[in-house]
C-alpha cells in the first residue's frame, strides 16, 4: 500500500514538474561565465566598435528560432478577436511564398490565426522588434493572458510603436527576454575548448556551403540557394559551439543592441543574402534596422536565465515526502503526501525567485554592451 502511494506521488511530482505552457521552447545552455570578449574588431564599417562576446553569467538561449507555429499561439492568445490593434500582426506573414501564418477573419475567437501548410516549422518573419520583445514579455510573464507591455521590457501608449520606445531596456530581474548582442554572439561563435571565436556560427573557420537541409557539418541557408525558408533544425550537423541552430542563415535575428542612435541590431544572416561572420569583408558582420522594420527575412530567438532543474526540484519533493513518511510512520502518508503537494508552488516560487538574485543586473544594452 505505501509503496503505491509512493509511486502516485512520485508521478504527481513528475507531472507538476513539467510547465503546462501552449509554448514550449527548446534552451541550449550558454556556460564558461567571465569569457573575453572576441579581439577581432566588432564591426569592419565602423572600426574601433567595442569587441563582443564577454558575458559574465551563464544564460539560457533559444536551440531554435521562434516559429511559425509558436508566434501563431502567441497571437490567438493576446488577439484573440483579430483586432490586431498592437500590430502583432504583419500582412506580410501571409506572404504565398515567404509567409507562414494566415489570418482568417470569419474564424472563432482565438484562432483568428492559422499556420500555413507545411509552414509551423519555419521560423516566424515579417516581424518587428516591437513585436519579438512583446513576445518575450508574454513569455516572461507566463504566456495565456500574460501582458505583452510589462515584464521583461516597458512598453507605454498601447499603441504598436510605443512612446519612446528608442529608449527601451531591459528590464532588472526579466526571465525570458531578447537576446542582447553579446548573448547572441557569444552562443554563436565561442569556443570554450580554445577560449576563442570560430569565424562562423557553424562552430567552423573555413566558409560554411550554401545548400539544401542536410545532415553534413558545416552547411546553412544562405545565398538564396534555396530560394526560401527552411525548417528550424533542418541542418541536422551544423549548430554553434552551444548546440544552436540556424545561427547562420534561415532569417537575421533581432537583437537588444542599439546602433546609430535609434535602430536596433540583426545577426545572423538569411536565406535570400549572406551568412554573417563576425567581421568580413563581404558583410559588416552586424545589421541594423529600424525598430518598425519587418521583413521578410526577419525573425528572432529568445532567451533566458536559467531555472533549477524541475528534475532537482522533484527530487527535493519526493526527500521531502520521505523524510516525512519516516518520521510519522506510514499511518499518516496519504496526509502528508498531500501536504508536500500542496508545498510545490511555493518551492517552484522560490526557485523562480533564484533565477532573479543571482547578482547581475540586466540592465538597458547597447552597441557595445
Amino acid at each position: 500500500m505505501r509503496t503505491g502511494i509512493a509511486v502516485l506521488f512520485l508521478a504527481a511530482i513528475v507531472t507538476l514538474a513539467t510547465d503546462a505552457w501552449a509554448v514550449t521552447m527548446s534552451w541550449s545552455y550558454v556556460g564558461n561565465p567571465g569569457n573575453a570578449a572576441d579581439s577581432a574588431d566588432g564591426d569592419y564599417q565602423t572600426p574601433g566598435v567595442q569587441n563582443f562576446g564577454a558575458v559574465p553569467y551563464s544564460y539560457n538561449i533559444g536551440t531554435y528560432d521562434v516559429t511559425n507555429s509558436q508566434y501563431v499561439e502567441f497571437l490567438n492568445a493576446k488577439d484573440p478577436r483579430g483586432a490586431n490593434s498592437l500590430g502583432l500582426y504583419s500582412s506580410r506573414m501571409s506572404n504565398a511564398v515567404y509567409g507562414g501564418i494566415n489570418f482568417n477573419s470569419g474564424n472563432a475567437n482565438g484562432s483568428k490565426y492559422s499556420v500555413i501548410s507545411g509552414d509551423a516549422n519555419h521560423p516566424v518573419n515579417s516581424v518587428n522588434w516591437y513585436d519579438a520583445i512583446r513576445f518575450a514579455n508574454w513569455m516572461n510573464n507566463g504566456q495565456g493572458n500574460g501582458d505583452t507591455e510589462t515584464g521583461a521590457y516597458t512598453l507605454l501608449g498601447g499603441t504598436p510603436v510605443p512612446i519612446a520606445g528608442w529608449n527601451i531596456t531591459r528590464n532588472a530581474g526579466a526571465t525570458v527576454f531578447l537576446p542582447s548582442e553579446n548573448e547572441w554572439y557569444k552562443a554563436a561563435y565561442y569556443n570554450a575548448a580554445t577560449s576563442s571565436y570560430f569565424l562562423y556560427p557553424t562552430s567552423s573557420n573555413t566558409f560554411p556551403t550554401a545548400s539544401g537541409p542536410t545532415a553534413l557539418p558545416n552547411h546553412a541557408n544562405f545565398g538564396d540557394v534555396i530560394g526560401n525558408l527552411t525548417n528550424v533544425g533542418a541542418y541536422t550537423g551544423t549548430t554553434s559551439p552551444y548546440g544552436v541552430f540556424d545561427m547562420g542563415g534561415n532569417v537575421n535575428q533581432w537583437n537588444e543592441a542599439v546602433i546609430d542612435g535609434s535602430y536596433r541590431g540583426l545577426r545572423g544572416g538569411s536565406f535570400n543574402n549572406f551568412l554573417l561572420g563576425p567581421n568580413l569583408v563581404e558583410s559588416s558582420g552586424r545589421y541594423y534596422a529600424n525598430l518598425i522594420y519587418d521583413a521578410l527575412d526577419v525573425g528572432f530567438r529568445i532567451a533566458e536565465v536559467p531555472e533549477p532543474s524541475t528534475f532537482v526540484l522533484a527530487a527535493f519533493g519526493l526527500a521531502s515526502f520521505a523524510a516525512w513518511c519516516w518520521r510519522r510512520g506510514q499511518q499518516t502518508t496519504l496526509i502528508r503526501a498531500r501536504q508536500v503537494l500542496s508545498q510545490w508552488p511555493t518551492w517552484r516560487a522560490r526557485a523562480r525567485q533564484i533565477r532573479g538574485v543571482r547578482g547581475f543586473r540586466f540592465g538597458g544594452l547597447g552597441a557595445g554592451d
